[in-house]
């Protein structure tokens, strides 16, 4: 599925991806031509034991990575390195080393122990709050980036902005902003009475009304644009499948996002809704529960990318009516549950792209790593759930977004854990080191000094 994309420049010199835009190309050309006769003494260098090239599917021994500020900008054997004898050391020689994991599907500023009632006491300045304490537990499970695919008051536009001007720690957050739907449907607020005269701040019906809506995300600072295009599992009086916007408003609304230059992603549960916004061109369909043949061929010649949340079931139907999910829900949830699995597995046989999109927020951050143990369930090997995780979740990001591969010009989000995940995957949900952009946030005393974060770096999981 993935192609190997590098080829050697000269020999000894690490490799470099073509998908480098044409400046940093030019930049990454330069040190390697430099390499014979570069000491590296300054930078920060990782030894890794076992690393995990996603891209060719293969696990290099004993690498190192010369890390620059916030960038890799060398990779190569550690037996021709050792002698340049680097004065900043990170030794994961023990280790297996991944790039950081990528969640294309995460609500940040929810919390899945709040009832439905309660959470009309949760305003949008509660909701930032409870999402940077969120946005920490996630990144010390080793997903370094994720896509926010709603928020209240754009609370994830603000917690991104604090992430990304080191306020708080949290993964690199590209966020939707409001989701966008019809009156009534699964984006809606259907939980009042109507003499409350309330309807969530994403609604929007017709053509000129879906165009108006992604100017509005856009106008307060969205990354991309979340839609539903059908009705949903937690929504009051919504089918599952059916669809909720018509192929015209479907078609205006992803104009005007690709037109200024924003990705789409549409919630669709139903083959009708997910044809839809495939027809219409969107960039990921997130859940695709009911897809159906016709489904799964549109979406491998289009290249879209879906995104199925294959284990929040499991919390779901354990967890849900202890925190007060209605029985609605909880029916919805188990009658396409294993349905949405066994699509998963249909979809990736057939050679469909699948990122690694876990819904958390449905269940408890920081356990989003537990969804791979049920990608490798439903067919996928090791491997490939790492590559869903990595080098898929960065194509859905968008060009030169920087995560996904542990490779010259891309972003320092290296991960590390004790044992082989491509033996047991569950081994990446027991994090043992995770870096982001060149800072340590968790790992042992000597590995936290090495490259310090602002913020107290935690040890190893377990530990």
């Amino acid at each position: 599925m993935i192609a190997a994309r590098r080829k050697s420049l000269c020999k000894g010199a690490p490799e470099l991806p073509k998908a480098l835009a044409p400046g940093a190309a030019i930049m990454a050309a330069a040190v390697l031509s430099i390499l014979p006769g570069t000491a590296f003494a300054e930078n920060l260098v990782i030894r890794a034991g076992q690393m995990l090239d996603v891209e060719s599917g293969r696990v290099l021994k004993d690498q190192a990575l010369v890390i620059e500020g916030e960038k890799i900008i060398a990779v190569m054997s550690w037996a021709k390195h050792k002698s340049r004898k680097p004065e900043k050391l990170i030794d994961l020689s023990g280790y297996w080393v991944s790039p950081g994991l990528i969640d294309t599907h995460v609500h940040l500023t929810s919390e899945p122990t709040l009832s439905p009632y309660e959470s009309y006491n949760v305003s949008a300045a509660r909701e930032a709050v409870i999402g940077a304490a969120n946005a920490r537990k996630t990144l010390l499970a080793g997903v370094t980036t994720v896509r926010n695919l709603g928020a209240g008051g754009y609370s994830d536009i603000a917690l991104r902005d604090g992430i990304a001007r080191g306020e708080i720690p949290g993964p690199r957050i590209f966020g939707a902003g409001a989701s966008i739907g019809i009156t009534g449907g699964h984006c809606d607020e259907n939980n009042l009475a109507p003499e409350y005269g309330w309807s969530a701040p994403g609604v929007a019906d017709g053509v000129d009304g879906v165009r108006k809506a992604v100017r509005r995300n856009i106008k307060f600072g969205a990354d991309l644009i979340k839609y539903c295009g059908t009705g949903g599992v937690f929504s009051k009086g919504t089918l599952v499948g059916a669809p909720q916007y018509s192929p015209e408003e479907a078609r205006a609304l992803v104009t005007e996002a690709h037109s200024q230059g924003r990705k789409v992603a549409v919630h669709a549960h139903g083959a009708a809704g997910i044809r839809i916004g495939i027809e219409a061109g969107v960039d990921t369909v997130e859940h695709a529960s009911l897809i159906d043949d016709e489904g799964i061929r549109m979406a491998k010649a289009a290249g879209t990318i879906l995104s199925m949340d294959i284990y929040n079931t499991d919390y779901t139907q354990a967890e849900g009516k202890k925190n007060g999910v209605p029985e609605e829900f909880l029916q919805k949830d188990r009658d396409i549950g294993e349905i949405q699995r066994q699509n998963f597995r249909k979809a990736h046989l057939a050679g469909v792209k699948l990122s690694f999109g876990t819904d958390a927020g449905i269940f408890p951050h920081g356990d989003n790593a537990r969804q791979l143990a049920v990608m490798t369930r439903y067919g996928m090997s090791p491997m490939q759930a790492i590559q869903a995780a990595t080098l898929v979740g960065a194509e859905s990001l968008g060009p030169n977004a920087g995560p996904g591969l542990l490779a010259p010009g891309h972003a320092a989000d290296v991960i590390a854990v004790a044992t082989d995940p491509l033996a047991d995957i569950s081994a990446l949900e027991r994090m043992a080191f995770v870096m982001k952009a060149g800072k340590v946030y968790r790992g042992t005393p000597a590995q936290c000094a090495a490259a310090p974060a602002s913020w107290a770096c935690e040890p190893p999981a377990g530990q």
